[in-house]
């Protein structure tokens, strides 16, 4: 992600600013989302729905104003390129793909997932989609590892039970934080 902020900087200075903004938002909404979870097992639609909209107008306006510019094949994410390869298209199909992997979760299984886990993964699949697919795939993957890692942690503290239930839009938005900063520039 730093390379791609740095690379976004020189090419094109309001998208980077536009991005940089968006990191922002979602750094500050993840720190209240993460205390608001833990305490209450709660991801209110005041917060979360909000933030569609911020990261809509933001990461799209970043790649609307990237690809005008005409550097998009050279400093975004797959270049332009592949399967949903459009930037503000891969942004909006992202949080699609991420809203419904959890909304079929969801209906699989209810009382394993909240339905703001299904909420909040439509926005987090849309700063993950901007980067590219495999940042979609890792950050959920991470959020799985990060969650499963914390329940046999709380088993074997016996600090929990196979039934207790965890909040777990914390390891989706840790998960997301992961990919995006550690998963390297394609």
């Amino acid at each position: 992600m730093i390379q791609r902020l740095g690379a976004l900087g020189e090419a094109t200075p309001l998208a980077f600013w536009l991005v940089l903004l968006a990191c922002a938002y979602l750094a500050v909404v993840a720190v209240r989302l993460t205390v608001i979870d833990v305490r209450h097992h709660l991801l209110p639609d005041r917060i979360v729905f909000p933030s569609y909209a911020v990261a809509g107008v933001l990461l799209l306006g970043a790649a609307a104003v990237h690809t005008v510019s005409g550097t998009a094949s050279a400093t975004l994410p797959d270049g332009g390129a592949g399967l949903f390869g459009v930037p503000g298209l891969r942004v909006v199909a992202g949080g699609a793909a991420l809203w419904l992997f959890y909304f079929l979760l969801r209906a699989v299984y209810p009382p394993g997932m909240g339905f703001g886990d299904v909420k909040l993964a439509g926005v987090l699949g849309m700063y993950l989609g901007f980067l590219g697919w495999p940042h979609v795939f890792a950050g959920t993957f991470a959020a799985f590892l990060f969650g499963g890692l914390w329940s046999l942690a709380l088993l074997a503290t016996r600090r929990g039970t196979l039934k207790s239930s965890i909040p777990f839009g914390p390891f989706m938005l840790a998960g997301t934080a992961a990919a995006m900063l550690l998963l390297p520039a394609s």
